[in-house]
């Protein structure tokens, strides 16, 4: 951990001085700013008497947000309970409950509604805006930061920061407490410093945490597809989804369940995603080989209720080639085909003279089938990062740092990670609004001086 001591007590004097400085120009650094300064505003502030400014390092702000649920913008989940909200993060399931009670996902679809925005629910739980276009939530959150007064640069994040010493921030309210660096050489002298750069996998995204005093934990990969090279059950199905399957990893506490997609390289689909996302550690430490279990039927599936199907399509349809004749309409009849003859079933088996060994192959296939997972692929929708600024050293009723006063996280920079569905997104919310809404306080108790 990097020493969090100031490098020198004294303050530039030709450096511009900032309210509030925001490193990075996504989901949560928007609403935290938003929320920031809606509150200051509300309070009475004058939008010329606060600065506000986020700082994005890409080309674009709310990247994310634009490519998210294939552009459509997966906004949070229709989930209205925080005790039950809380289950769909494999880190930092506990500590959310305290944020989800302050700000849930029934006051996002109440926030975006109040600032024109009007929200869908979809059958899976998924809200997305009703015009099924990211940029109506790119363009509502842009059009309230500027209407709040908040300011952007994109091409421009902070290369470094440091705290200034005790003596040069005695008010906390007024004094800067941090000094800034930004990746053009520019300094500012900042009176609070929110940290909302997303995952932490950047040599940079690290260093800023650092340099401020915060240890973190490591950063591996979550919501990843699964390699798996050269499986002839798999060649050419592309594109091909079951719906309700189940995967599991032999060995691990390790399931989900819900639609797989046959990918080119291997597989995909919520069930996987779910899977990457509970076992983003474990698998990072299996270096992403490992043996993976498939029922296409579904987690209940057994092959001895297999057989008793089997036996039942002997009796109704013996006449009937087994490829031909699928008892199960959940598999698509390409998938259905290609694990008959993968079993050994060739076009002379009927269901009347089916061999049992055959049969108990293809039952197996159908609720067992082995398969070895050789690598990964980030999903491109929904990159995420397991790891981030440790828990511990935040206090996640307003995201303030412990260590550092007026130092503050939102998103995915945290130790917080959600499954897909839209609970990233919510994350980044919530941490925002909190953020937000303790700077606005911070930030006019310095006002009223």
């Amino acid at each position: 951990m990097a020493d969090a001591s100031p490098e020198s007590s004294s303050v530039p004097s030709n450096s511009e001085t900032l309210d509030l400085a925001i490193a990075g120009g996504g989901a949560a650094g928007f609403f935290a700013a938003i929320t920031c300064a809606e509150a200051l505003l509300a309070s009475g502030v004058q939008p010329e008497n606060f600065s506000v400014r986020l700082f994005e390092n890409s080309s674009h702000v709310l990247g994310k947000v634009k490519i998210s649920g294939g552009g459509r913008c997966n906004v949070t989940h229709a989930c209205t309970d925080p005790r039950t909200l809380v289950t769909h993060y494999p880190r930092g399931e506990r500590s959310l409950i305290g944020p989800f009670h302050r700000f849930q996902a029934e006051d996002t679809v109440r926030w975006f509604e109040d600032h024109g925005v009007a929200l869908k629910t979809e059958a899976d739980g998924r809200m997305f805006p009703v015009t099924d276009d990211s940029q109506t939530i790119i363009d509502c959150l842009t059009t309230a930061a500027r209407k709040a007064g908040v300011s952007w640069e994109t091409g421009t994040g902070l290369s470094s920061a440091r705290s200034l010493s005790p003596a040069a921030s005695s008010s906390p309210g007024s004094e800067p407490r941090f000094e800034i660096v930004t990746t053009d050489g520019r300094r500012y002298l900042v009176r609070h410093l929110l940290i909302a750069t997303g995952g932490t996998r950047s040599g940079a995204a690290r260093k800023l945490v650092e340099d401020l005093g915060h240890a973190l934990e490591p950063p591996v990969p979550s919501l990843f597809t699964f390699h798996i090279a050269d499986d002839p059950r798999l060649h050419d199905l592309q594109g091909i989804s079951v719906e309700g399957a189940a995967v599991r990893v032999p060995g691990a506490k390790l399931s989900a369940t819900g639609p797989v997609l046959i990918t080119h390289w291997g597989l995909s689909g919520p069930a996987i995603l779910r899977l990457s996302a509970w076992g983003a550690r474990e698998l990072a430490d299996r270096d992403y080989h490992f043996p993976l279990e498939l029922s296409w039927l579904g987690p209940d599936a057994t092959p001895e209720a297999v057989l008793d199907r089997f036996q039942k399509e002997r009796h109704d349809h013996g006449a009937r080639s087994v490829a031909t004749r699928s008892p199960f309409t959940s598999l698509p009849k390409r998938l259905w085909v290609r694990l008959v003859e993968q079993s050994g079933i060739t076009d002379t088996h009927n269901w009347s003279n089916l061999p049992k060994n055959l049969a108990s192959s293809l039952a197996n296939e159908l609720c067992r089938g082995a398969y070895t997972v050789s690598g990964k692929s980030l999903n491109k929708e929904e990159f995420v990062t397991c790891g981030g600024v440790r828990l511990k050293d935040v206090n996640l009723k307003t995201c303030e740092s412990k260590l550092q006063p007026g130092l503050y996280f939102a998103g995915e920079v945290l130790d917080i990670d959600g499954i897909t569905g839209g609970f990233n997104f919510q994350a980044a919310w919530t941490t925002g609004h909190l953020a937000g809404t303790a700077l606005a306080e911070g930030i006019g108790c310095g006002y009223a001086e």
